[in-house]
């Protein structure tokens, strides 16, 4: 019989890409949950702000790398 975390992978990866970005994202949610961890009000805001704007393609996303190198740049 298979191990049931390797048959969830498996299945998990099998999914559409947004069906995994979902699980992957509440995934590292649950890791970040610390019970003395405070976040105000307007900061929880902005942060659905920012998700819904991504999950609807309304904003602009630079891939870490290039933001790297222009730092590097910059920095000379």
């Amino acid at each position: 019989m298979a191990d049931p975390v390797d048959q969830l992978v498996t299945e998990a990866l099998s999914l559409p890409e947004k069906s995994r970005a979902f699980i992957a994202e509440k995934l590292l949610e649950s890791l970040d949950a610390a019970e003395d961890f405070v976040v105000s009000e307007q900061w929880r805001d902005e942060i659905r702000r920012r998700c819904q704007e991504l999950d609807a393609n309304e904003s602009q996303t630079i891939p870490a790398e290039e933001v790297f190198a222009d730092l590097r740049t910059r920095l000379g």
